[in-house]
């Protein structure tokens, strides 16, 4: 009795490592059809694939690259030089205030003599009123002129 249990057991283990050597075997046949329909995918991949168009694209993609790049550097110096003239202008600025500072002069100060202008300015009804008459002045002249 304990001979025939010893034997079953092993049976048993011997059945189970059959069992386990078919599922490697169906799992490894599973990805060989896998990688057999990768291989004919890649393969439809590759013949489709020109690589010298490929190459034109990509040459093509560098050169409008490149000219994005020269056309934002550009844009970039214009912008810095135009900045860069504020920056002037506000250095020229300060250089004036300290000249008349060592002066002891001041810009407010001189600026302050100047006479004003006198009378008000036009309103826009009268600036309106002044350009009719003008231009009937005009209207005149030219119906003059066609009568002689």
């Amino acid at each position: 009795a304990v001979v025939s249990t010893q034997s079953t057991g092993m049976m048993k283990a011997n059945i189970q490592a059959v069992s386990l050597k078919i599922t490697t075997l169906k799992s490894q046949g599973a990805m060989a059809q896998a990688m057999k329909g990768v291989t004919k995918a890649m393969g439809a991949m590759n013949k489709q694939m020109n690589m010298p168009q490929m190459q034109k694209i990509m040459m093509e993609f560098e050169k409008e690259a490149d000219m994005m790049d020269m056309k934002e550097e550009m844009m970039n110096d214009i912008v810095d030089d135009v900045m860069g003239a504020e920056e002037d202008e506000e250095e020229s600025d300060m250089l004036v205030n300290q000249v008349l500072d060592e002066l002891g002069l001041s810009l407010s100060d001189e600026l302050g003599s100047v006479p004003e202008a006198s009378g008000a300015m036009p309103s826009g009804k009268e600036k309106a009123s002044a350009k009719q008459n003008a231009d009937d002045e005009l209207q005149a002249r030219l119906d003059n002129l066609r009568r002689d």
